[in-house]
């Protein structure tokens, strides 16, 4: 008996202890859904997101329905930190407005999004699951440290041009925004939980604020699903939209994928579907991790042998 705990814990000590950086093997995307992930790309790494959409619009109170396309890019750059993101999310729309009085064509960048994210707080950091060689029940049991969540905050700032039909002003704009985001992996880790608080358009005279609830789950190798539910409070534009979709990674570096959109509300009914594709340059990105010395940990498990053996 002693001589098989001896093994099991020799074995144990020597495997080399690992803390990797935020990079991941295979590409991260925030697509296709609307929440902004805690961590980041990697320090050195680029990373750009697009897509192109159709939306279909219909007001029941002002009767009038509108038809759409457009184009979305989210851009992410991995630099001077490992914990550090630079974000430029940019969204150009088409849109043809019929009412009974008239028809109208509008187009614009609705979106033109600068900023950063950065992780304030990672519970993977110096944590290490720990296997119980007595018990297959406490190894696949449900661990309660993956409640805590990874957190982070972006800040970053609205430009506007003159004259923008997307916008409740006139007049060429900046306003600041900023974001709260958590992120938890449950279960085997297949499961994603991702969290979005955003006050959006602050110091303007309408001023937003939304959350987005994003559940993904990956199937297998290369096919993942989400649903997602999104809220949106200002006095300009409110509304709640859920959201459905799927991703399949084409390698470690691309990935293509489809969602549809819907909102509850008929003021105005929205109805909207896309694909996109993500592609990853790593290519300059060195591995963050630690390693431990095995030798030195098989010193270690051999001393503490030796004292057992001569108590």
């Amino acid at each position: 008996m002693f001589n098989i705990k001896t093994l099991v814990l020799a074995a144990v000590f020597i495997i080399p202890n690992i803390h990797y950086g935020q990079h991941t093997d295979q590409i991260n995307s925030n697509r296709p859904g609307e929440t902004m992930s805690a961590f980041s790309v990697g320090k050195s790494v680029f990373q750009a997101e697009t897509g192109i959409y159709g939306i279909k619009e219909k007001h029941s109170l002002l009767n009038y329905d509108a038809n759409g396309l457009g184009v979305d890019m989210t851009l992410r750059w991995g630099l001077f930190l490992e914990k550090l993101e630079l974000i430029a999310d940019l969204q150009y729309q088409y849109e043809k407005f019929n009412s009974p009085m008239s028809s109208i064509d509008k187009s614009a960048m609705k979106k033109t999004v600068f900023g950063a994210k950065y992780l304030i707080y990672d519970p993977f950091k110096n944590h290490e699951e720990k296997i119980n060689i007595y018990s297959w029940k406490a190894n696949h049991s449900f661990k309660w440290h993956q409640l805590i969540p990874a957190v982070s905050v972006f800040a970053g700032a609205n430009f506007t041009m003159a004259g923008n039909p997307y916008y409740f002003s006139p007049k060429a704009d900046i306003s600041p925004k900023i974001m709260l985001i958590t992120q938890n992996h449950l279960g085997d880790g297949s499961w994603v939980f991702i969290t979005n608080i955003i006050a959006d358009y602050i110091g303007t005279q309408y001023p937003s604020y939304d959350y987005v609830l994003t559940l993904t789950k990956g199937f297998n190798d290369h096919w993942s699903g989400f649903i997602e539910d999104q809220g949106i409070k200002s006095d300009f534009y409110s509304d709640a939209i859920v959201r459905g979709g799927a991703a399949f990674l084409i390698n470690n570096d691309m990935q293509i994928d489809a969602s549809i959109s819907s909102s509850l509300k008929t003021t105005p009914s929205i109805l909207y579907g896309g694909i996109g594709f993500s592609w990853r340059y790593d290519a300059n990105y060195k591995e963050v991790r630690m390693n431990i010395d095995p030798g030195d940990s098989t010193k270690k498990a051999k001393r503490r042998a030796k004292k057992t053996k001569k108590g």
